[in-house]
């Protein structure tokens, strides 16, 4: 049964941004299969399953807001992923998306690789059990504490990002009285058809040594003639959220040159290339990602075909999935507090989180999906805004949305495909209390990162 509807407000096209919905989806009460995870399904009375738990049930044990992670979803992405790619080659669970102790766990027995890009990350991976010669780090500013523990801890690889770098590793490496593994990130010049924060393979930013002025072909030459490095290859990562195949052919291109320059130049042909990450994943219905077979299949083909014009051996692929396997894999549920129609615009709809648990909305004007998923309505779609309960105008959960015109305070929202960097990038602004993230599987929840609460942010005060 519907509740008594809020006046419905303007259902026009004309009240949309350019490029965002133009019509209410044809039902509402529908789950987009691109935007849930696999177990996501709508009872008979309107209450949303996942991992056979509704959310009714989640939200009474675990409050709201709150990320819950379809376990049984991210194994199989993870399988998915390592199967598309075969024994071949490596897959690195890009651990800034989101990395956990019980994440860390899954992906050991899945049999992924991870690549961690902080001193944190590494802790985690490691206390967890992350054999440590399956983990990459990353970073474009390591600290000399940072290198010395992944030295000493036996990582795969440490891909190096800078001149200085390069000698930084070195030097601990040889400290340790260890030959250490590494790669060199080389910016191809790029520019990806993504939002401008998160491309990173253009010259113009932080990220790796350039091609461009013979300075990728010069780091190479020095790393080479150091003792304390073993160099295995070249790393690029074009950006995230991408869904052309074309800048990865571009920048597979201009690897592949790179290595025939390096066989000319010191008759060594460098068994490795990592291509990075950012394959994008469906925020919306209108998001059309590429499934890793599809992803895997390109690849090859292009460093096969860049590599046979080259007369090279075709080295090792790598590639780092982050978002792609997270982000697909979890929800965030929110309660709604305050309706509040605004006649001849929209109506906003608060719920008790906001940019605290997803700033990606504020920071790339990012798209997301919002469903009613605590009970069934026949109402008319509303054209809405979901805000969160912060002191910003800028605080937006997903801007431009249809929801039920019943929808009223104590309903549950949830916003699926939150489980990249939305728990990895969270804030206590306005001391708000980071979410808990709790794994749902068979009919089972457990908390994998619990809540914090006003103790945890009075004891870190010691004014």
């Amino acid at each position: 049964m519907s509740r008594s509807a809020h006046p419905a407000g303007p259902r026009h096209a004309d009240v949309l941004p350019e490029g965002h919905y133009t019509a209410p989806p044809a039902d509402l009460n529908a789950l987009d299969a691109k935007v849930w995870s696999r177990t996501a399904r709508r009872g008979e009375d309107g209450v949303v399953t996942v991992g056979g738990m509704e959310v009714t049930r989640l939200a009474e044990e675990f409050g709201t807001p709150a990320y819950f992670l379809d376990e049984a979803d991210f194994r199989a992405r993870c399988r998915a992923w390592a199967d598309a790619f075969g024994p071949d080659a490596d897959v690195f669970y890009a651990g800034k998306a989101f990395l956990s102790r019980a994440v860390v766990r899954w992906l050991t027995e899945e049999g992924l690789n991870l690549d961690v890009c902080s001193g944190g990350e590494l802790a985690t991976a490691l206390d967890a059990g992350m054999p440590a010669e399956r983990i990459a780090f990353h970073g474009n500013n390591k600290s000399q504490e940072e290198i010395e523990r992944a030295v000493s801890a036996g990582v795969g690889r440490i891909v190096l990002d800078s001149f200085q770098e390069i000698v930084r590793v070195a030097h601990i490496a040889q400290e340790q009285g260890k030959r250490q593994r590494v790669q060199i990130r080389v910016t191809v010049g790029v520019e990806a058809h993504t939002h401008e924060f998160i491309a990173t393979a253009h010259e113009d930013q932080k990220f790796g040594i350039a091609l461009a002025d013979g300075q990728a072909a010069e780091a190479v030459r020095r790393a080479l003639k150091l003792d304390g490095l073993e160099l295995i290859g070249i790393h690029s990562h074009i950006g995230s959220q991408i869904f052309d195949m074309a800048g990865f052919e571009v920048s597979a291109r201009r690897v592949v040159q790179l290595l025939a320059r390096v066989r000319d130049e010191h008759g060594v042909e460098l068994p490795e290339i990592d291509l990075g990450g950012g394959l994008g994943i469906a925020y919306t219905s209108d998001d059309d990602p590429k499934e890793p077979h599809d992803i895997a299949k390109a690849l090859r083909e292009i460093v096969a075909r860049e590599c046979e014009a080259a007369k090279l051996r075709t080295p090792r692929i790598s590639v780092e999935p982050g978002r792609a396997i997270v982000g697909p894999s979890a929800f965030t549920l929110y309660r709604v507090g305050t309706v509040k129609p605004l006649p001849g615009l929209r109506t906003y709809v608060s719920v008790d989180g906001g940019m605290s648990d997803n700033i990606r909305t504020a920071l790339y004007d990012a798209e997301y999906s919002v469903s009613l998923v605590s009970r069934a309505s026949d109402a008319a779609p509303m054209l809405s805004r979901v805000v969160g309960k912060h002191c910003e105008s800028g605080d937006i959960v997903v801007k431009d949305a249809f929801l039920p015109a019943d929808v009223a305070p104590g309903d549950l929202l949830a916003v699926p495909a939150t489980g990249a960097y939305c728990r990895s990038m969270a804030s206590n602004y306005n001391h708000a209390l980071r979410p808990p993230v709790v794994a749902v599987k068979d009919g089972r929840a457990r908390v994998i990162v619990r809540r914090e609460t006003e103790d945890d942010l009075l004891r870190l005060d010691v004014g």
